[in-house]
Parts: C-alpha cells; sequence; structure tokens
C-alpha cells in the first residue's frame, strides 16, 4: 500500500526540489548542529520557500532552548517541529504551546518497552515517529539518521500509535516491505538516500519515493 514520504536532512535546492518533483509529501530540516544535515534557520527559510504549499515542511530539534525554536518558528515557519531529543510530553506540550505548531516525538525502538513509551504521549504529540536506538557501541551516533533498523514487528505487538511515521534505516530496497510489516502511513528517511553522510542523492531519492509509493 502506498505511503506517505518524508525526505529529512535536505540541505541543497537541487536535492529539495527533486523530492518535491518526485513526489514528497513532506520535507525536513534539521536544525542540530552537531549532525552533517544541519542547516541555519536562515538557509533553511529559504529552502522551506520552495517547498512551501507543495509538501509539509518539518523542522527537526533536538533538545532545543526556547531562543533557537523562536527562530526557526519566525523564519521557516514550518508545518511542524520534530523533537529527536529526550523531550518528554510536558516539553513537547510547550513547544506545541510556544509555536503553535503540531510538534512530532521520535521515539528510539529497541525492544517493546521503547514502544510502550508512545502512550506517555497521547493527546500531546500530533504524530509519533519511530526509529532505531542505536546500540551503545556505536561511536559517533546521532540522534537520528545512522542508518540503523529495528524490529518492524514490535510496533504490532505493542502499543503501537494508529498514526505515525516509520524511519530507521529505510531505503529504496527494503521500504516498500516496511510499509507491507507496519502498516506505516508515512516513511521517513535520512542517510538511506544519502551517498556519504550529509550528501543526498537524487537518484535514490526518487528510487526511495518510486517504491514507497509502489512505483515499481
Amino acid at each position: 500500500m502506498p505511503a506517505d514520504v518524508k525526505i529529512c536532512g535536505l540541505s541543497t535546492p537541487e536535492t529539495v526540489t527533486a523530492a518535491l518533483e518526485a513526489g514528497a509529501d513532506l520535507v525536513g530540516f534539521n536544525f542540530y548542529p552537531p549532525s552533517p544535515r544541519y542547516v541555519s534557520a536562515p538557509k533553511a527559510g529559504e529552502l522551506a520557500k520552495l517547498a512551501r504549499g507543495r509538501a509539509r515542511i518539518v523542522a527537526l530539534i533536538v533538545d532545543a532552548e526556547d531562543s533557537v525554536i523562536d527562530e526557526i518558528a519566525r523564519i521557516v515557519d514550518p508545518d511542524f517541529f520534530q523533537a529527536q531529543g529526550s523531550e518528554g510530553p510536558e516539553r513537547i506540550a510547550e513547544i506545541g504551546k510556544r509555536t503553535g505548531k503540531p510538534v512530532i516525538k521520535v521515539i528510539k525502538v529497541r525492544s517493546l518497552d521503547d514502544v510502550a513509551q508512545t502512550r506517555a504521549y497521547d493527546g500531546i504529540a500530533a504524530l509519533i515517529l519511530y526509529d532505531a536506538k542505536a546500540p551503545e557501541t556505536l561511536k559517533g551516533a546521532l540522534p537520528g539518521g545512522n542508518g540503523i533498523a529495528f524490529d518492524w514487528k514490535l510496533l504490532g505487538q505493542g502499543n503501537a500509535a494508529r498514526s505515525f511515521l516509520l524511519a530507521g534505516g529505510l531505503n529504496p530496497g527494503n521500504v516498500a516491505e516496511a510499509i507491507r510489516v507496519t502498516g506505516a502511513p508515512i516513511v521517513d528517511v535520512s542517510s538511506g538516500v544519502e551517498i556519504s553522510p550529509g550528501i543526498k542523492d537524487i537518484t535514490l531519492i526518487r528510487e526511495f519515493i518510486a517504491a514507497a509509493k509502489g512505483g515499481r
């Protein structure tokens, strides 16, 4: 079954345009400075102009301070904030109230206990994004974009959200199977369409979207 597609960590006009032309439903910009996908608010504001009215714009933050959130809200005016760090339910509610924007909360999954965290965000987060929890042995692990998958079957065994985004190790070769197993209404990719960390490949973007939407 086709799913909506979010291409995250975009940083150039060429890759944003390619994602839009291929049918991306959401585009994500990363505001976490240690990430190779980081973009400043002014740069993201320019990129967002390309997507406005064509796809929903998502601002990825990691335990960001209010001043950073305010700057992103003012300059980029995203459709969603995506909280990728340790933000708890109270902080998610604060971000939503402060910005007037719906907030996507990322839940990092390795076990059923991780999936069960979802319930704490009922009625608070607009959407849940399930990503893989990086192993402790992975050096230089980021809050997302590590290219690691988790056991998708866990979402059918725990208290998973009814409407969610699926991320973690997705690529053009496995996204169709991931959708089949999880029933994910939205799939999210970053490193799976890159040729090196932070460098998106236009061909891989097109292939991913086609696969997710049943185009092959």
